[in-house]
């Protein structure tokens, strides 16, 4: 059976260091685990497809893994999209109805809309999401849904991501040369917010951190709606490169030792400690210290959050983070990062473990795939916004706000 069926699921995340598919099914009792593949990716680089054939490559070989799991053709799917290009805006628009009141019903809601997308974009980028923040009827501000309500004007927030349209495309065309025709294009952190922020967090204000190894994404929630995207352009490869260049080691080594014995806070790392550290070319491996390793992690951490405090400082949204930072991404996994994060954001800051689905194996259950489930959990979501199960205001919402063609 195709995955396109109602009852399948799968989403794919081309990232910098692997490729990830997930297969998920809808039972009578919610989603559950079909099936999964991993690779490593090749032909990419912070996000960017560089080489397409080996891109396409590192897919086919994900996606095989998976159907072999999963005992089904996986033929159709949705992808996540991130990296530097990407770019967040805030629109407002809105339409009158002259001096009497009016009901407002889901046209007006469009035309409101079609106000608040028309933004004068360069010719490379496409809006890849509109995401409804509130409405204002006439005065009053707040208004989640305006349906059957009575005002003289119609205003809307919104916040639009927007990405450039070579690097999304070209996503899609390897995802379409390995054999699986692309759904949906989601814009990573947005979907990863589906498996690990509870809603309390999304009220209060919450900015969820996706650290990947080619970039650290950024997402704000505030009053439940999305308030600024961004992209800081570090990620774990950058760590990984410190140590390959300040240890004079090669850059799987330098990965290696990050993972077993790294640190984004030197002292945490007793002083006495030495690990051995292979050399390039033919030369022995040396003993080293370990706090080395920490000397050269902790500048660059310190670096990324300061970076994303002075983005969100700009934005005019670091106070409105409340409920703090989740952090979510292989590269948060680095011991200490969560102790950088709050000294330089003064926020409480937490990691981001998924909501597993039903029989998904526990090794699914990482930070570093908090986003691939959440791109099942959006698909999901998105499927009953197009009024296959649920009715109501969540349903006509996302449907009008729906991607690129609104």
């Amino acid at each position: 059976m195709p995955s396109r069926e109602p009852n399948f699921i799968t989403a794919i995340d081309v990232g910098s260091s692997k490729t990830s598919v997930l297969v998920g099914e809808l039972s009578e009792n919610g989603l559950r685990y079909r099936g999964h593949g991993i690779t490593e990716s090749r032909g990419l680089r912070k996000g960017v497809i560089t080489e397409l054939d080996k891109a396409v490559s590192s897919i086919q070989r994900a996606v095989e893994a998976a159907e072999d799991v999963a005992v089904i053709p996986i033929e159709h799917a949705v992808i996540g999209i991130a990296g530097a290009h990407i770019r967040g805006m805030n629109s407002h628009g809105g339409i009158s109805f002259g001096t009497r009141s009016r009901e407002i019903g889901r046209d007006e809601i469009r035309q409101a809309v079609e106000k608040a997308r028309t933004l004068p974009l360069p010719a490379d980028r496409e809006i890849l999401h509109l995401l409804p923040q509130e409405f204002i009827l006439d005065d009053q501000a707040g208004v989640q849904d305006p349906t059957g309500m009575m005002a003289t004007r119609l205003e809307v927030r919104v916040h639009i991501v927007t990405a450039l349209s070579g690097a999304t495309q070209n996503l899609v065309t390897a995802v379409n040369k390995a054999g699986v025709h692309v759904d949906d294009t989601i814009f990573e952190p947005l979907a990863c917010a589906d498996s690990v922020l509870r809603p309390d967090e999304r009220e209060l204000g919450v900015c969820l951190v996706d650290l990947g190894a080619g970039s650290c994404d950024l997402i704000v929630f505030q009053q439940g709606a999305v308030a600024h995207t961004a992209v800081i352009p570090i990620g774990g490869d950058h760590f990984t490169s410190d140590l390959s260049v300040g240890m004079t080691t090669g850059f799987a080594d330098a990965e290696l030792l990050k993972k077993t014995f790294g640190n984004a806070v030197p002292t945490l790392i007793p002083e006495g400690n030495e690990v051995e550290v292979p050399s390039v070319g033919d030369r022995p491996s040396r003993m080293m210290r370990q706090r080395m390793i920490g000397e050269i992690l902790g500048p660059r951490a310190r670096e990324l959050f300061e970076f994303m405090r002075d983005n969100l400082r700009q934005a005019g949204v670091l106070n409105h983070c409340i409920a703090g930072f989740v952090l979510s991404g292989g590269a948060s996994r680095l011991p200490g990062m969560l102790d950088v994060a709050e000294s330089i954001l003064r926020k409480a800051a937490r990691l981001a473990w998924p909501t597993a689905m039903a029989k998904m194996p526990s090794s699914l259950a990482e930070p570093e795939f908090s986003t691939l489930l959440g791109m099942i959990y959006y698909g999901h979501r998105a499927r009953l916004a197009r009024g296959l199960q649920e009715p109501g205001f969540g349903s006509r919402m996302k449907a009008l706000f729906a991607k690129k063609g609104a």
